[in-house]
């Protein structure tokens, strides 16, 4: 009978492993000391053009005549041009075209022809777009806008929904990106979370770690389009789910069981 208590309280201990300290739970425990003076907000937020980007380009104009070069784009196999022209309510036309950024970072523009836009902000790229049209005599003062159409984030491991998050705007923070997904799972480590991030052509690794109020000042804070985040599983998670934890539990289970039955029937024949 000793045996068998020694053997079902292990058994006990083992389990046990499975479960998750709070204090791995909780977001940001540095001493309120660390906040109390403010931190400084780097605006490092803007999202970059790169290639393979796809971007809306807008053309607005007072005079609508002077439009009419930028809706001339015929797509083959059609029964003819299209294009997005409309005349907004305050009489000014306007025209907006989808557009790919090609792998050398080039958009190509009717009338304006290429344009060369990676590693520019929307607004940068609005603004050189305009220079061309006013160099090229087509506008003298257009307005342009350039929005990212496809900028989107994969989120992985531990998470309670992983999936990809379509961005709604240009400032996004990864704590915006998990809440997308529900927040982190119990079973998640926060404190070892990574984001992988393709720039120049070059695919960068950022550690994270949640816990931290440091993690406000990493270049991974703010997300940008095509990043990919990994939040790593407890270990003690891994080993709940693998065949010899269940076989154990199970065993441990049938040993309580037939424990209880022993204990019976000695007391039954004393």
């Amino acid at each position: 009978m000793k045996k068998s208590s020694l053997l079902l309280a292990f058994m006990a201990i083992l389990m046990m492993t499975g479960c998750v300290s709070t204090k791995k739970l909780v977001y940001f425990q540095d001493p309120d000391e660390v906040y109390r003076q403010g931190q400084q907000i780097l605006q490092q937020y803007e999202m970059r053009l790169k290639p393979a980007d796809q971007v809306l380009v807008k053309v607005t104009c007072s005079e609508p005549e002077l439009l009419t070069i930028f809706a001339q784009d015929v797509v083959m196999g059609t029964a003819g041009t299209t294009n997005t022209s409309s005349i907004s309510t305050s009489g000014s036309m306007t025209n907006a075209y989808g557009y790919t950024v090609s792998n050398d970072g080039i958009i190509t523009l009717p009338a304006v022809g290429r344009v060369e836009v990676v590693g520019l902000t929307s607004d940068q790229a609005a603004r050189r777009i305009e220079q061309r049209i006013v160099e090229a005599n087509l506008i003298k003062d257009p307005e342009v806008t350039v929005r990212l159409l496809n900028a989107r984030v994969a989120v992985l491991g531990a998470v309670k929904s992983p999936q990809v998050v379509s961005l709604t705007s240009e400032r996004n923070t990864i704590l915006d990106v998990l809440s997308q997904c529900g927040d982190i799972a119990d079973t998640g480590l926060r404190q070892k979370l990574t984001l992988y991030r393709e720039e120049n052509g070059v695919r960068t690794k950022y550690p994270i770690d949640l816990t931290k109020a440091d993690v406000f000042n990493s270049p991974a804070f703010y997300v940008q389009q095509n990043d990919m985040i990994y939040v790593e599983p407890n270990k003690s998670q891994s080993v709940k789910s693998s065949a010899f934890y269940t076989f154990l539990g199970a065993g441990a289970a049938i040993l309580s069981v037939i424990s209880a039955i022993v204990t019976i029937v000695v007391v039954t024949t004393k």
